[in-house]
């Protein structure tokens, strides 16, 4: 809950939910009302970190938290924002671990130099069939 990336469109873009009081409320409210209907976890994604926090001591069940806060029960990054790999906006809640993207791109135009230049794929490379030693 939070921002639900399939209704970013409904929601103004890519914003902070939950930042006013109503609809802190309403997310409280919302977390509760899943609780009651048995959840097992919680998905807090771009909301307040106080919001996270007081969703998290609130209800019983874990909440995994992405861009939520520290308060959370767990946390998760996407893949390919953490290793660098997402173009254009990047959320202020995403630490990047690396940039492999330069290392993919420089790997990929590598090997399509190697094929378009017949240096790819050599004997060292490729397999061979079987002689038959019969005469």
């Amino acid at each position: 809950m939070g921002l639900t990336p399939q209704s970013v469109n409904q929601l103004g873009g890519y914003k902070v939910q939950g930042k006013d009081d109503k609809k802190a409320s309403k997310l409280r409210s919302d977390a509760k009302s899943l609780e009651d209907a048995g959840i097992c976890a919680l998905v807090l994604e771009c909301i307040p970190m106080d919001l996270a926090k007081e969703i998290t001591e609130s209800i019983s069940v874990p909440t995994i938290g992405i861009g939520a806060g520290p308060y959370c029960d767990g946390q998760i990054l996407v893949l390919h924002d953490m290793m660098g790999l997402t173009q254009g906006h990047k959320p202020k809640f995403v630490k990047q671990y690396a940039n492999i993207d330069k290392i993919i791109r420089n790997s990929v135009n590598n090997y399509i130099s190697d094929v378009r230049n017949s240096l790819f794929p050599t004997e060292e490379y490729s397999f061979t069939s079987r002689k038959s030693d019969a005469k």
